[in-house]
């Protein structure tokens, strides 16, 4: 049985939800069959998520780790390929900080490459029929800050563990004047189901060899 953390975050920016967090409830009632999945909700706090994730790894003691963060205005299951050592934030935190070309690790390296077979990942959300896509940017607020914490925290703590972070868009209720794109929660953990059944068997060294790319 292949144990799985997944996080999603509390909500932030003045919204009531946040549809990370929801996906995430939903999976750890519903996992996928020969997966056990726990559920951790983080801040949407740059001083304290990394913490709290590093002490859901430690409880959970997980062979997979998938963080989950709400990206409004996108359509669609962003797979992020990669998180980069820089927080700038546009807006404040829930504890009203707000750094600006801060590290998100002082000394570490510029960037860390999600160890899940990303396009595989994104193949099988869209084989579910839940809109998918690769996403190269992971913003600079905190959903960036956790993708490249996991990355650290995997890569100098956790070795033995594989993990990632995808973006879900808005859920419908988020969207008052419907103007924007969104997705029922229940629709987007379909598709994660289907996206952590491929990353538990697909070793990210033997992802699919296909175009995924973005010309700007």
């Amino acid at each position: 049985m292949t144990r799985v953390l997944v996080t999603g975050f509390a909500p932030f920016g003045g919204e009531t939800v946040n549809p990370s967090w929801q996906a995430a409830s939903l999976l750890a009632a519903e996992p996928p069959a020969g997966l056990t999945v726990t559920a951790a909700e983080l801040p949407c706090v740059f001083a304290t998520s990394l913490g709290a994730l590093r002490d859901a790894v430690r409880a959970c003691s997980p062979d997979l780790v998938l963080c989950l963060g709400q990206a409004g205005g996108r359509p669609a299951v962003t797979v992020e390929r990669v998180g980069i050592n820089l927080d700038d934030a546009r807006i404040p935190d829930n504890d009203g900080a707000q750094p600006v070309d801060e590290p998100v690790v002082p000394g570490g390296p510029a960037a860390y490459f999600s160890s899940l077979p990303v396009k595989a990942c994104v193949a099988a959300v869209r084989a579910a029929g839940v809109p998918a896509a690769v996403s190269h940017t992971a913003g600079t607020f905190v959903c960036n800050h956790v993708a490249y914490g996991l990355g650290h925290l995997l890569a100098t703590e956790f070795p033995h563990v594989r993990g990632g972070f995808v973006h879900v868009p808005w859920a419908p209720e988020q969207v008052t004047d419907g103007t924007a794109p969104a997705l029922e929660p229940a629709t987007v953990a379909r598709g994660l189901r289907a996206l952590l059944v491929a990353a538990a068997t697909t070793p990210a060294d033997q992802d699919l060899k296909t175009t995924e790319g973005a010309t700007h």
